[in-house]
């Protein structure tokens, strides 16, 4: 169980600093009495070993202690950002509350696949990936991690779980706020005798609202890493962190696969503009005759739930949808998307779903969504809709689809009117429609 290995860091790091928030801070001994404590509530309340319980997984120590107490007792969680709409969280609810599982840990996600479903992760799966990023990252005991992703997304479980497992101090402070990640890495505002935030893992408008905060000030020499993930990275992002003196790392990853594939460390980074380094230990990468990467290892994940296609392809082969490439050295190059996902702010967005609540309205009879190149998000949700013969009014469809999606999943930039292109055999050109999208985009600017 997860916790026997947690309690083995309490055993041996009892008085090390474990978990601080803006109100208190917690010793590894005093977070295993608090969990003991929640865990022994959670069970008199009724929670059963070997079951699913969904948690909204807010970046506070509340949270932390909550996850922990739960595997305390046996139970399997599913956490759940608290930015999804209240539909999404029904669904999930609906799928994932109460199920029987050997699994650790399971996250709601839309994936490459396109449709919602729970991904499963075992003890094996969360140990790999902390095992092969340790290894990668060369982290340590000593190391003061921010939560500075909603544990509710694989970038946030795997922090949490890498940091306990290790040793290190994770500081909890709430959703991230650019202002206060900037106090922290700078050691002001922290209580007692907290040193300051040495590492950070940030998807690329994280980092875009620390530089804009910052303008200029250079990072002090007591950070050591912000890992930058879960969504392409600009290239002149990365150079405007370089020049203002961050360490970055660049990773390659996908909740299927436990977090991270590939890393390259900011020495790699700086060498190797773009390149997302080499293969994590114990995980392969092959590229396919498409283009497309595979991924396998240690820390793909146990199999799906809420869908029935499979995981893997019978070889034990995940197909990430993404396009890339190995150079000589063994460094892959991700040179796009094999799938129709966008990845907006680090969320994976499912266009079809948006599609199809698009052409549920009366107005409607035809969308197609794509994503919008963005220099703050990476991407923006577009959309091309075809009215009926009724007309449509942009303003009703946007209050429309605020009902059923949280703001990274709401189109942003519209095109009304006119025959979406298909090419001869039916099929939708989304390039085009890109394209189109990213001329009303330029004249909004």
């Amino acid at each position: 169980m997860l916790l026997e290995l947690l309690e083995g860091t309490v055993s041996t790091s009892a008085n090390r600093l474990a978990l601080v928030s803006a109100e208190r801070v917690w010793t590894y001994a005093d977070l295993g009495n608090a969990v003991e404590e929640r865990a022994r509530e959670l069970a008199t309340k009724g929670v059963e070993p070997g079951r699913v319980y969904v948690i909204d997984a807010h970046a506070e120590a509340n949270t932390v202690i909550e996850f922990l107490a739960y595997w305390r007792t046996g139970a399997s969680i599913a956490p759940l950002d608290p930015r999804i709409t209240r539909l999404e969280k029904s669904r999930a609810v609906e799928v994932l509350n109460g199920l029987e599982t050997d699994a650790r840990a399971i996250l709601w996600t839309s994936g490459t696949g396109g449709r919602p479903r729970g991904v499963l992760f075992t003890l094996d799966n969360i140990c790999a990936s902390a095992e092969a990023v340790t290894e990668r990252l060369d982290l340590g005991s000593e190391n003061v991690w921010l939560l500075s992703l909603s544990p509710g997304h694989v970038g946030g479980l795997a922090l949490v779980t890498r940091v306990f497992l290790l040793g290190c101090t994770l500081v909890a402070c709430g959703s991230f706020s650019a202002d206060i990640a900037s106090q922290l890495i700078e050691g002001e505002g922290l209580l007692g005798s907290v040193s300051p935030v040495t590492h950070m893992s940030l998807v690329p408008t994280q980092l875009l609202r620390l530089l804009e905060h910052r303008d200029g000030l250079q990072v002090p020499a007591s950070f050591k890493c912000g890992l930058i993930g879960g969504a392409h990275a600009p290239p002149n992002l990365i150079q405007q962190g370089l020049a203002a003196g961050w360490p970055l790392a660049l990773t390659y990853g996908m909740t299927e696969m436990t977090s991270q594939v590939a890393t390259a460390v900011p020495s790699e980074v700086e060498q190797k503009p773009g390149s997302v380094g080499r293969a994590l230990k114990g995980t392969k990468i092959k590229i396919d005759n498409d283009g497309q990467i595979l991924a396998q290892g240690p820390t793909l994940a146990q199999d799906y739930v809420g869908v029935t296609e499979p995981l893997a392809d019978a070889e034990g082969w995940y197909r990430t949808g993404d396009l890339g490439h190995l150079d000589q050295d063994g460094d892959l190059w991700v040179t796009g998307r094999r799938s129709d996902r966008i990845v907006s702010g680090g969320i994976t967005i499912d266009a079809t779903r948006i599609e199809d609540v698009l052409c549920e309205h009366e107005g409607v009879q035809d969308a197609c969504v794509v994503g919008v190149p963005d220099p703050e998000w990476g991407e923006i949700v577009g959309a091309w809709v075809m009215p009926t013969g009724d007309g449509l009014d942009l303003d009703l469809l946007e209050g429309y689809v605020r009902q059923s999606f949280g703001e990274a999943k709401r189109p942003r930039i519209w095109v009304v009117g006119g025959e979406i292109p298909r090419n001869a055999n039916g099929k939708v050109e989304r390039h085009r429609v890109r394209e189109a999208l990213g001329l009303e985009a330029r004249k909004a600017d």
